[in-house]
């Protein structure tokens, strides 16, 4: 392997870009194990977890900062993203964010991380840990609702967690959803495009919704037309799924009660939660009980997971460089 260019270091801080960061490889499972061992260290008080600061401008963008430190690694991130519904129209990814990592215990600057490709992979690490513990093994059809990034990332760790066979797939624009199912069928998948989201959702075990959030945004998604078993993650705020519908779910998780505490707007009505992720890894909240049951995870992002990813790649960039 060739000395990677875009980690370029001055005065000790070191740039990650996209490109280097994906030949990283990091692995689904490398991934959840990192967020689990934080969420493991979080119960010993060696790792901590800020909740999220947020921006909301009446012009529909989303300004969001996460915070998270760690003793095991001894690391800090800190995450600033923005989320501009209007960037597709100037040939911008909706959502741009950049992460600094320190040392936790010098604070002194060690990199600077694609914050695309962090949140990317960090949010579908948080939906396998959640799966892991809430969706059925043998979980083979995965449904879609909404075919960018956040899709692509999840069908990368979904299949490499679970059987998966088929996948359908729901989305608005007819270029975005046909260029998923080409990925998809390139794994070894077969892949459906569905009419409507109805369509889509009936059959599936596992369900994933990324649809973008904007003011505009009309919630269209019922959770009674879940299937005995099913498992949902709900990467977008739950936004478009019905609230009144979200008592047909079983179980529902959402990734930090304490964040959620400190929200002015809860994501799901507070008496149909039964825990957070952090209670799912240390076993003091119950995952499936049974194999009928529908579940959901429900989640804004949790800080400590983008400290794991931030930090795992850059351990593992520093053990590149070494080995040069």
């Amino acid at each position: 392997m060739q000395r990677p260019d875009d980690m370029q270091q001055s005065s000790g801080i070191r740039y990650l870009s996209p490109d280097l960061l994906q030949s990283l490889q990091l692995t689904p499972q490398e991934i959840a194990l990192s967020i689990e061992h934080l969420l493991l260290g979080r119960q010993r008080q060696q790792v901590w977890n800020a909740p999220k600061a947020v921006i909301t401008p009446p012009d529909g963008r989303y300004m969001m900062a996460t915070l998270a430190a760690a003793d095991d690694p001894p690391l800090l991130a800190v995450k600033a993203l923005v989320l501009n519904p209007d960037n597709p129209q100037h040939g911008l990814p909706s959502i741009n964010a950049l992460v600094t990592l320190l040392d936790s215990r010098s604070g002194l600057p060690l990199a600077i991380l694609d914050g695309n490709w962090v949140t990317a992979v960090r949010t579908a690490g948080l939906s396998a840990v959640a799966a892991k513990r809430l969706a059925r093994p043998d979980a083979s059809i995965a449904a879609f609702i909404g075919c960018g990034v956040q899709a692509h990332s999840h069908l990368q760790a979904f299949a490499a967690l679970f059987p998966l066979k088929r996948i359908h797939v729901f989305g608005r624009g007819t270029a975005s959803r046909d260029a998923f199912c080409r990925s998809a069928e390139t794994m070894g998948l077969a892949a459906v495009a569905s009419k409507t989201a109805q369509e889509a959702i009936y059959d599936a075990d596992l369900i994933v919704t990324s649809v973008t959030l904007s003011p505009q945004l009309t919630p269209f998604l019922n959770a009674r037309w879940l299937k005995p078993g099913a498992f949902v993650t709900m990467t977008d705020l739950a936004a478009p799924w019905l609230a009144d519908s979200l008592s047909a779910l079983d179980r529902i998780i959402v990734d930090d009660l304490e964040q959620e505490a400190s929200m002015p707007k809860p994501l799901v009505d507070p008496a149909l939660v039964r825990g957070d992720l952090t209670g799912l890894v240390t076993g003091d909240t119950a995952g499936r009980c049974t194999a009928d049951e529908r579940s959901a995870f429900v989640f804004r992002g949790l800080a400590l997971g983008d400290l794991a990813v931030a930090g795992l790649a850059y351990q593992r960039a520093c053990e590149v460089c070494q080995a040069l």
